[in-house]
C-alpha cells in the first residue's frame, strides 16, 4: 500500500503526467511491465463515478490524432484516431472539458458522448457538420457556425485550443507512442489534469485519484493489454 501511495503522490505531482520507465525509477521497480500496468490501472480511477456533466455554454468539435498518412483529409481520415471534445466556456475562460475517442464522426457516434457528458438545455456551439443536426431534438439549444462564412476568424477557439494543448502533451510526455486502442484512458488523464490545473494544493489530486481507486472495479493486467494493437508479450505502449 505504501508503494501504491507514493505512486499516486508522484503521478499526481507531476504537471505533465508520467511515464511508465519515470515511475519504475521512482520506485525502483525491477519490472517496465509493473509500472506499466500501475500507470493504466490508475488512469482507469481518473474518472469520477457519477462526475457533474458540463453545462451553460459549451462548444463541441472533433479533432485527429496520429501521424501523417497519404489519402483522404479531414472527417473520415483513414488511419488516425478520431476525438471528440466538448469544452465549457465561462466568457472570461475555459471550464471543463470533456474528451473521447470515437468511431466516426456520425450522428450515432457523436449523439451518445455529448448526452453522457453535457446536461440538457445547455448552449452548444458547434460547426455546420451535418453530425450535429439532431442537438435541438435532443434537448440542447444548437449555436451553428458555418466556417466558410467565418474567413480570417477561428469560430470555435477553446475546443482548436484544447486540440493544441491535448497533442502537445501526447507528443511530449508519451513522445506520441499510444495506440488507439489505449488512447481514451489517456485522453480521461488529460481530463483529470486538466479540470484540477487550477487547484492550488496537489494533496487535493492525490485525494481525488485514491478516493476514485476505491470506486471502481479491478482491472488485470490481462484487461489492460486485450485488444491492444500490435501487443507482444513483452512490448508495452508508454
Amino acid at each position: 500500500m505504501t508503494l501504491w501511495f507514493r505512486a499516486i503522490w508522484w503521478i499526481t505531482g507531476q504537471k505533465n503526467g508520467a511515464s511508465a520507465l519515470g515511475l519504475k525509477r521512482m520506485l525502483g521497480l525491477g519490472s517496465y511491465r509493473t509500472a506499466w500496468a500501475w500507470l493504466h490501472k490508475l488512469r482507469r480511477a481518473m474518472v469520477r463515478p457519477g462526475r457533474e456533466k458540463l453545462s451553460e455554454e459549451v462548444e463541441v468539435d472533433e479533432t485527429y490524432y496520429g501521424g501523417e498518412k497519404p489519402g483522404k483529409r479531414g472527417r473520415g481520415a483513414e488511419g488516425k484516431a478520431l476525438i471528440i471534445i466538448a469544452v465549457e466556456d465561462k466568457g472570461v475562460g475555459v471550464g471543463r472539458i470533456r474528451l473521447k475517442q470515437v468511431p466516426d464522426a456520425s450522428a450515432d457516434s457523436l449523439s451518445p458522448f455529448i448526452q453522457e457528458n453535457i446536461e440538457p438545455g445547455s448552449t452548444i456551439h458547434t460547426d455546420a457538420w451535418h453530425g450535429y443536426n439532431q442537438l435541438t431534438r435532443l434537448g440542447y439549444k444548437h449555436n451553428v457556425t458555418n466556417q466558410r462564412s467565418s474567413v480570417g476568424e477561428n469560430p470555435l477557439p477553446l475546443v482548436h485550443h484544447i486540440a493544441s494543448l491535448l497533442k502537445r502533451w501526447l507528443l511530449g510526455t508519451h513522445q506520441g507512442a499510444i495506440s488507439h486502442e489505449q488512447l481514451n484512458y489517456y485522453l480521461d488523464e488529460y481530463t483529470f489534469r486538466f479540470n484540477r490545473r487550477t487547484s492550488k494544493h496537489r494533496g487535493k489530486l492525490f485525494y481525488r485519484l485514491l478516493q476514485n481507486a476505491t470506486q471502481i472495479e479491478p482491472t488485470t493486467f490481462d484487461k489492460i493489454v486485450k485488444h491492444t494493437r500490435g501487443q507482444k508479450p513483452k512490448r508495452y505502449n508508454i
